[in-house]
C-alpha cells in the first residue's frame, strides 16, 4: 500500500468518526450499562496484565494507538500507571485536544496517524488498542498499523488488545474484528485472550429493567461482544545463551 492510499484510509476514518456524536450518552458512565462493562473490562485487563507480568503497574511503559479524548489512559493512570510512561498517538484533532486538556502534562500526546508517526522500535513494554481495528475497514491498513505496533513493542512485551469480535448491523462504519483475524495480523504474537463485555444494545435494556441483570446476562458468554487480549512477544534476547 502507497502512502496515499495510507492517507486515504485515515481521511475515511476521519470522516466517519465525524458523524458519530462526540458525547453519546449511550456510553457516558453515568449509564449503568456502561459503567458496568468499563469495569469488567478493567477487571480483565488487570488480570491480564498481571499473568503477563506485569504487577506492578508503575513500572512498564505504555504506547496507546488511537488514543481519543484520553479516557483510557485516564483508566489507566488510576490503575497505577506512571505519568511519564504513557503516551498516546491520536488522528482526530479535536480528540487530541480534549485528551490533551483533561491528562497531566507528563503524559506524551501526539497528533497523526500512527502507521507514520516515527515510533523507536522495541521502545515500550505495551502497545494498546482499544476499539481501534473494528473501525479500520481497509485490511492492508489494518496490517500496516499492527505491524507498526509490534515494531514498537520491546521483546518480553505485548500488545493489549480490546475490540469487538461481531459485527454490527446498525453501523456500516464498523465491523467486527475475530480472534482470527487478530492472529492474522499478528502472526508471532502468543494470544491470551478472554470474551468480555454484555452485547450493549442487550445490556442498555437490561439495566432499565434492573442493573443487576448485567452480570446475569454477562454469565453467557455467547452474549458477550467483545475480547480483551494480550499478545505478547517472544523475548529472543536470551535463546542459546545456557
Amino acid at each position: 500500500m502507497s502512502d496515499q492510499d495510507d492517507e486515504a484510509e485515515a481521511e475515511a476514518v476521519r470522516a466517519r468518526y465525524a458523524k458519530r456524536l462526540a458525547l453519546d450518552p449511550r456510553y457516558s458512565l453515568a449509564n449503568p450499562a456502561a459503567l458496568a462493562a468499563m469495569q469488567e473490562r478493567q477487571r480483565a485487563i488487570v488480570a491480564l496484565l498481571r499473568r503477563a507480568g506485569h504487577a506492578d503497574f508503575a513500572a512498564p511503559t505504555l504506547l496507546e494507538v488511537g488514543s481519543g479524548s484520553g479516557g483510557n489512559l485516564l483508566e489507566l493512570l488510576w490503575l497505577g500507571f506512571t505519568p511519564g510512561y504513557l503516551s498516546g498517538i491520536e488522528l482526530l484533532p479535536e480528540r487530541h485536544e480534549a485528551a490533551r486538556a483533561r491528562l497531566p502534562k507528563a503524559v506524551r500526546l501526539v497528533l497523526g496517524d500512527a502507521t507514520l508517526v516515527p515510533i523507536a522500535p522495541a521502545s515500550v513494554d505495551i502497545v494498546y488498542a482499544s476499539t481501534v481495528f473494528s473501525s479500520l475497514l481497509d485490511d492492508a491498513f489494518q496490517q500496516r498499523l499492527a505491524d507498526a505496533m509490534w515494531r514498537a513493542v520491546k521483546p518480553g512485551g505485548g500488545v493489549l488488545w480490546y475490540d469487538f469480535v461481531v459485527d454490527n448491523p446498525g453501523n456500516r462504519d464498523v465491523r467486527g474484528v475475530p480472534m482470527q483475524r487478530v492472529r492474522e495480523l499478528l502472526p508471532e504474537g502468543r494470544v491470551t485472550a478472554r470474551r468480555v463485555t454484555l452485547l450493549p444494545p442487550l445490556a442498555r435494556r437490561a439495566v432499565r429493567v434492573d442493573p443487576r441483570l448485567y452480570a446475569l446476562l454477562n454469565a453467557l458468554p455467547f452474549l458477550r461482544s467483545h475480547v480483551v487480549a494480550w499478545i505478547a512477544k517472544p523475548d529472543w534476547r536470551g535463546a542459546g545463551s545456557e
